[in-house]
């Protein structure tokens, strides 16, 4: 005689569609993640190359000169600072790049700040 299992029919149709919810939210999650590091990063490179980019440019010029470069990196220009003169001087630029997946609650954009300029060295005492 075969004993009672009725109590057990579906559990494991049940463990299985739980591991498998399981599994997709663990890989929602790490696209998220994994969205947000690219960003990041793709940030970081456009915010250094729009700084360097600029940099050569003389006065006011530079900053007009940030937002196409920006724009050309896949990346959006929040602000630019020009401080000094045309010999000795930096640029600070922060640019912002959107998240994909872009997942609701969070940041769409991750921004990055990079600065570059033409600093002469002081004459050597002699």
């Amino acid at each position: 005689m075969e004993p009672n299992r009725r109590g057990e029919h579906g559990s494991g149709t049940m463990l299985t569609v739980l591991l498998l919810a399981l599994t997709m939210l663990i890989g929602g999650v790490a696209a998220v993640v994994v969205g947000y590091v690219v960003a990041a990063h793709r940030a970081r490179v456009a915010a250094d190359a729009v700084a360097f980019s600029v940099a050569a440019w003389p006065g006011a010029q530079s900053c007009r000169q940030a937002a196409p470069v920006a724009a050309r990196n896949g990346a959006r220009l929040v602000s630019c600072a020009y401080a000094g003169d045309e010999v000795d001087h930096v640029i600070t630029v922060v640019v912002a790049v959107g998240v994909r997946p872009r997942p609701a609650g969070l940041p769409a954009e991750v921004s990055a700040r990079a600065y570059a300029g033409t600093l002469q060295p002081a004459p050597s005492p002699r």
